[in-house]
């Protein structure tokens, strides 16, 4: 973000640092641009896969105010009412559709309490109905934004929302993201994200992005710039035809 970041937009960036590598997503990154749009993440995480699984991804988005999280959107005291009723259903629905079909749990994290559901193939009427009426209010209160294109367009496995303290309430949440809120010198987690299908080059890209990013950053530690490694790829490129075969491991009677 550069010199205009403030200070508690650095603390929320590395308690979700923390967090992320906490529940397992050992590779991780600032400031990465997202796969399928040109958005940048403040966090992104990226969980290597078990045997027999696949990688999961996430994204971190840190917010320090209401205001920060309120841009480009539109309050109607009207939809938020109706939205808090229909979060507290939705809520009811996962937890008693987690009951009852305890395989669509994802066993991704060490303790139970973390684990998502995976209800994206889950046909369920009524469950449906709540979350087209939210994601329609949601749309009327915050418009197009950011978050909505994230999940829309499948950039991670999980979207995490990460704020200060009473600048949020749960029903103005983007459909989809989880909520971590700062609480003393951790990040508590109030919400669980739902998991959404990422395609397998979409989670490749992002790991390349961030590897990308940190070799960026050490080279800047380390005082390494541009035309260094830019005049040895120009040496290299010009190495003359008679050694080429030589440098391949070709013969030399050849």
């Amino acid at each position: 973000m550069g010199s205009a970041e403030t200070q508690e937009h650095k603390t929320l960036k590395r308690l979700a640092l923390i967090w992320a590598q906490q529940q397992g997503f050992t590779i991780c990154g600032l400031e990465i641009r997202l796969p399928k749009s040109g958005y940048r993440a403040d966090v992104v995480g990226y969980k290597p896969a078990k045997r027999g699984g696949s990688a999961t991804t996430a994204v971190f988005e840190c917010k320090q105010s209401r205001a920060d999280f309120l841009k480009d959107s539109h309050r109607s005291e009207p939809t938020r009412s109706r939205l808090q009723k229909l979060q507290s259903q939705r809520e009811t629905l996962e937890r008693l559709l987690g009951i009852h079909h305890p395989s669509l749990r994802k066993g991704e994290t060490l303790f139970t309490e973390y684990d998502t559901i995976d209800l994206s193939g889950l046909e369920h009427k009524r469950y449906r109905s709540v979350l087209r009426e939210i994601g329609v209010l949601q749309n009327r209160l915050h418009g197009k934004t950011k978050f909505d294109r994230v999940t829309r367009y499948g950039c991670a496995n999980l979207c995490y929302l990460v704020v200060e303290a009473e600048i949020v309430e749960e029903q103005e949440l983007p459909l989809g993201w989880g909520l971590l809120v700062h609480c003393g010198s951790i990040l508590e987690l109030r919400y669980k994200p739902h998991w959404q299908d990422a395609a397998e080059q979409d989670r490749l890209t992002l790991l390349e992005r961030i590897a990308t990013t940190s070799t960026r950053q050490l080279n800047h530690e380390q005082g390494i710039k541009f035309e260094e490694i830019a005049g040895w790829r120009v040496s290299e490129s010009v190495v003359p035809v008679a050694n080429r075969g030589l440098e391949d491991g070709a013969d030399e009677r050849t």
